[in-house]
């Protein structure tokens, strides 16, 4: 596969900068993770070449990328396109998940179509992420898996080059990715897949909605009709071609400082309507005191650097937990976040994660059964750890705003999602108006 540059990482401790002033910022940001790597599996598994337009290259898409590389398909670079044509799924290879978790379980079920083993690794960090629900749900299809009933990473999949498919009942309250793996390369098999969700309600619901579309703009059949059933029929992936839109998740922190510094900060290419669950930033925002106006220039945030508590449910938009959280903390009433239990297994357990940094920097901060209660504190400058978690580094950035004095450990793990956030970062507070 070809390769654009990376631009440069930046690693090790950060000081976050201090706002000098209300902002004035257009901030542009790459396409989104989510969808980007929805694509590629989709554009791998298809019966034609596919074009990816604007699509994220940060650490999780290239190694998704990679990945299906080395599983048989060709992704060559086009510009800033991305041009996937697909090839028979190859077995007698590794791959690299890194941390990320699309990586992790989007591809077992496009390795068991695969003409032989597949081996699963990634960071050290990565085999403490819950894996047992999408690997017993394969092997319920008929696929054959070598973990040691650890249910986490390393593993194998013992691709026979076909897929019986069918029925299969699993517990994805822990992750909706453990139901769209299985949609992805559900039309794929024999008798497709039709997948019933038995548990407490799935986070992160519209992720699932997501990847249905996805599916439906290459042209397969999915019934998603019937409450917690998602049922795929087998029969040929289109090519696509699409443009990727901008990662809304990622835009938190950059929307969140219109209200700590002041002033206003503008994503442009906002789309009107949207499967990511990061447009809930609108409400978000203006129910914290923002004034969020989304037109055809995109979406645009401003305050006056009040800020005020929530009371939220993030069940379904939990990527944007430590963005409110990080706000909560410089509000001037306490908040509440709620419905998030299942961040416990994100990159890092999140809710610990947050409640033990904001907690130093002098909020008070309790963990609740499924969330945080955060109320104000005298704050103080610190050394902000990120847990090698690229939303807690970004925490650390909106809090560092107005706190002097924190510095943000390992910001390079941004590169995750965000390439070159520091540079981002920088390039908004030159628009400000100190």
């Amino acid at each position: 596969m070809t390769r654009s540059p990376e631009r440069p990482r930046t690693s090790g401790d950060w000081a976050a900068p201090v706002a000098t002033g209300p902002l004035d910022a257009v901030v542009a940001l790459p396409g989104s993770k989510s969808l980007t790597n929805r694509y590629l599996v989709l554009a791998a598994l298809a019966v034609e070449s596919s074009t990816l337009r604007a699509p994220l290259r940060s650490r999780d898409t290239l190694l998704m990328a990679g990945a299906l590389g080395r599983l048989g398909a060709r992704i060559e670079d086009a510009g800033g396109d991305w041009i996937v044509t697909p090839g028979p799924v190859r077995g007698g290879c590794e791959l690299d998940c890194g941390l990320a978790g699309t990586v992790m379980r989007f591809l077992p079920p496009v390795a068991a179509l695969a003409d032989g083993p597949v081996r699963f690794d990634g960071d050290a960090q990565a085999r403490t992420r819950p894996m047992g629900p999408v690997l017993d749900a394969l092997r319920t299809l008929g696929v054959d898996l070598a973990d040691e009933e650890s249910g986490t990473m390393p593993f194998t999949v013992r691709g026979r080059g076909a897929v019986r498919g069918g029925a299969v009942t699993l517990d994805a309250s822990q992750s909706s990715q453990f139901v769209s793996a299985l949609l992805l390369a559900g039309a794929r098999y024999e008798r497709g897949v039709a997948v019933h969700h038995d548990g407490k309600p799935v986070p992160s619901e519209p992720h699932i909605q997501m990847t249905v579309e996805t599916l439906r703009d290459a042209g397969v059949s999915v019934d998603d009709g019937e409450a917690n059933t998602w049922r795929v029929e087998p029969g040929p992936i289109g090519g696509l071609d699409v443009q990727v839109e901008p990662d809304l998740s990622n835009a938190g922190p950059f929307l969140a400082a219109a209200l700590v510094a002041g002033g206003s900060v503008r994503v442009p290419g906002w789309p009107e309507h949207t499967a990511q669950a990061g447009d809930a930033l609108r409400d978000i925002l203006d129910a914290m005191g923002a004034r969020v106006v989304l037109d055809r220039g995109g979406l645009t945030v401003s305050g006056d650097g009040a800020i005020e508590g929530i009371d939220v449910d993030l069940h379904d938009a939990s990527e944007l937990t430590p963005t409110v959280a990080a706000l909560a903390a410089l509000a001037e009433s306490p908040s509440w976040i709620r419905g998030v239990a299942h961040i416990r297994g994100h990159e890092t357990d999140r809710i610990t994660a947050l409640a033990t940094e904001l907690g130093a920097l002098g909020a008070r901060v309790e963990e609740t059964d499924d969330g945080l209660r955060i109320a104000p504190g005298a704050l103080r400058g610190i050394r902000f750890r990120s847990y090698h978690d690229h939303r807690m580094a970004t925490a650390g950035a909106i809090v560092g705003l107005r706190v002097p004095g924190v510095v943000v450990e390992d910001v390079g793990t941004t590169a995750k999602t965000l390439p070159d956030f520091t540079g981002l970062w920088d390039g908004m507070l030159a628009g400000s108006r100190g």
